[in-house]
């Protein structure tokens, strides 16, 4: 059932995704294809917030900045998660590896590749730092509009 406090964290998610995604950039290597990051940060950013943190709203800022913090973490994970399986299916139609296994592990690879590039003390501030003031803001609006 839509909520306001459930639009507000999709909004600002996928806000704070597109922001990610601009700070996380220049760390990639230059021969990275970058067309597709923003409207798949967008994408998850919108799931995210909206079946993670506005179903959870209206519990307390405490919690609120907890759940928004997690819903963050979750944003992460898909985004590596997604990246590296377009990356991976981009090198398997190159045919980069010798069979689906190995194109498996590739991608595992890659997550932890572009996870650990993610390392950066600019992109962890900006998503914690914005994950907490989603979190805020969702409850703020989950106590007015619910």
């Amino acid at each position: 059932m839509p909520t306001a406090a459930k639009m507000v964290a999709a909004a600002l998610f996928a806000l704070l995704a597109v922001v990610g995604v601009q700070v996380f950039i220049p760390l990639l290597p230059e021969a990275t294809q970058v067309g597709g990051l923003v409207p798949s940060a967008i994408a998850i950013g919108v799931a995210c917030g909206w079946l993670i943190l506005g179903r959870v709203a209206g519990r307390g800022y405490g919690m609120a900045i907890g759940n928004a913090i997690s819903t963050g973490v979750a944003l992460v994970f898909w985004m590596l998660l997604l990246w590296a399986l377009v990356e991976m299916v981009e090198r398997s139609t190159r045919m980069r590896y010798d069979g689906p296994m190995q194109a498996l592990v590739g991608g595992l690879g890659l997550m932890v590749e572009y996870g650990t590039l993610m390392i950066d003390m600019q992109v962890l501030g900006v998503l914690l730092l914005g994950s907490a003031v989603v979190g805020i803001a969702t409850e703020w609006v989950a106590r007015r509009w619910s």
